[in-house]
């Protein structure tokens, strides 16, 4: 009983707050994700990149100060939601944005992700196991400082043997008030419908930029037809389609940085990819926008995207990508990125 009454009273808080954060003429439109009651702002900010350096996907040294005040700027902005997980920088991630809730008056939608585990040694590893999973529930609420996870998602579906198990887990932990609605992430069409058997999937969350499409053919068609909501991860593709990225740059990323052996971040890619970065800049150009905006603004044109992940490390580049929180793209300046890329698969 009391996890319906406090889902219920979180609900009605979040509600006024989606409507009470700014004058309504300075309001984003707020989308509804998939079967839920959450009313999310087109972006959230993006809570990978904070988790700091020394763990196998970092994205090098983080100053924690730094962090908070991104995070910070971007609720003052008006950004309703945060995305994290229990892996990014192997908990600290989920801490740094439990210590910036605690020192705002904001209380947006939190988002986290479970399924990926690690050692004492630091090394990672997959679990959907049940104990697993309801160890992760009880050790994300307390880094994050919050009775109820509004979005609990499972981040990989690894072991694909245990998707099953996992799935039912989180179906019960909703049932008991800690988590308020669950979704997939990086989930193929195959491993949603055998999800769907046991419990509605809120959402998923796929890797969707311009230059990472292969969701297209199938998997958002399948959540549009399904109500399923969708986040896309990386719509930047990790900072290449922001506007700073140059061969220098990418040479001189610190040795823990994962973007150093990725392929799009290496020739004969990285010429390429810059070269879109160039069309997206004289885009955004006439817009006042920067190519970033414009790259997240490609992908909230496709009408299964619900909203975007966009990561930020200083409250500097909040600032550069929050106007995505309002443009658009129209169908001429969309139709003329996809000829270019189009052109550079030819």
């Amino acid at each position: 009983m009391w996890g319906a009454q406090r889902l219920l009273l979180v609900s009605t808080l979040r509600r006024l707050y989606s409507g009470g954060m700014s004058t309504p003429a300075a309001s984003p439109a707020l989308r509804t994700l998939g079967n839920s009651d959450l009313h999310l702002t087109p972006i959230g900010f993006g809570a990978w990149a904070i988790g700091g350096g020394d763990w196998q996907y970092s994205w090098g040294a983080q100053d924690d100060k730094d962090s908070v005040a991104a995070i910070h700027r971007a609720l003052d902005l008006g950004i309703n939601w945060i995305d994290t997980a229990a892996i990014y920088g192997l908990g600290h991630s989920e801490e740094v944005v439990g210590r910036a809730l605690k020192s705002s008056s904001r209380k947006p939608y939190i988002f986290t992700k479970c399924s990926m585990r690690w050692r004492e040694d630091r090394s990672i590893y997959n679990s959907l196991k049940a104990d697993s999973l309801s160890e992760e529930v009880e050790a994300s609420l307390a880094r994050l400082g919050v009775e109820t996870i509004d979005l609990y998602q499972i981040h990989w579906p690894n072991p694909d043997s245990e998707v099953e198990e996992g799935w039912e887990a989180l179906s019960r932990l909703r049932e008991q008030g800690k988590l308020r609605w669950i979704g997939v992430s990086n989930f193929s069409v195959e491993q949603m419908k055998r999800a769907q058997k046991i419990a509605s999937i809120t959402s998923l969350q796929p890797p969707y930029s311009m230059l990472r499409r292969a969701v297209e053919t199938e998997i958002l068609p399948f959540a549009q037809q399904n109500g399923i909501g969708v986040i896309n991860y990386s719509p930047m593709l990790s900072g290449m389609l922001a506007g700073k990225m140059t061969p220098e740059r990418v040479a001189a990323f610190p040795a823990d940085d994962w973007r150093r052996k990725n392929a799009e971040f290496n020739e004969p890619k990285l010429s390429r990819n810059l070269r879109l970065v160039d069309l997206l800049r004289e885009i955004g150009h006439g817009h006042g926008v920067g190519p970033g905006v414009v790259a997240v603004a490609w992908t909230l044109h496709h009408p299964a995207i619900t909203a975007a992940i966009v990561g930020g490390r200083s409250a500097k580049q909040v600032e550069e990508t929050a106007e995505a929180l309002r443009f658009r793209l129209s169908e001429e300046e969309y139709a003329r990125i996809c000829k270019f890329l189009s052109s550079m698969n030819d």
